[in-house]
């Protein structure tokens, strides 16, 4: 067997998932290249920069090589879980090429400014829209009192 052929076959049996997910510090110019922030307390005013890394997405075959489609969704969630926002399909991810792209750098911004001081949850969630499968991530994060 191949190590492609292995990897391929481990890239099928994992299922959607993320192989890493932090806020970041809103730089990034691709896969593999962002700055983790240093902390998860924002102002109202900052925007949440997120970086995630899909993995075990389906592929589809076209005549020019492979396709891969994803979609995200959010919620924002306080502490006791109800939600306080929420979107559907707010960001797709998508591409195709003659080989299969694994490395995937999907970066998303939310802006929920007037939020008021205190701790809350962010939620997204990836739908493979050729596998059919889906993914989620939880990040916890606080916004600071105004001064």
């Amino acid at each position: 067997m191949s190590a492609l052929t292995a990897y391929d076959q481990a890239w099928n049996a994992s299922g959607l998932a993320f192989s890493k997910v932090t806020f970041t510090d809103g730089t990034g110019s691709g896969y593999g290249h962002y700055a983790p922030r240093s902390g998860t307390t924002f102002t109202d005013s900052e925007t949440l920069s997120v970086y995630a890394e899909p993995v075990g997405y389906a592929f589809r075959q076209t005549d020019d090589g492979y396709a891969y489609e994803l979609t995200a969704s959010y919620k924002l969630l306080n502490l006791s879980g109800q939600v306080l926002a929420e979107q559907d399909d707010f960001a797709t991810f998508s591409g195709n090429g003659r080989s299969k792209k694994r490395e995937l750098a999907a970066t998303l911004s939310f802006q929920f400014s007037g939020l008021p001081a205190g701790s809350y949850k962010l939620e997204a969630t990836f739908t493979d829209l050729i596998g059919g499968k889906q993914s989620a991530f939880t990040l916890p994060f606080a916004i600071s009192a105004s001064n």
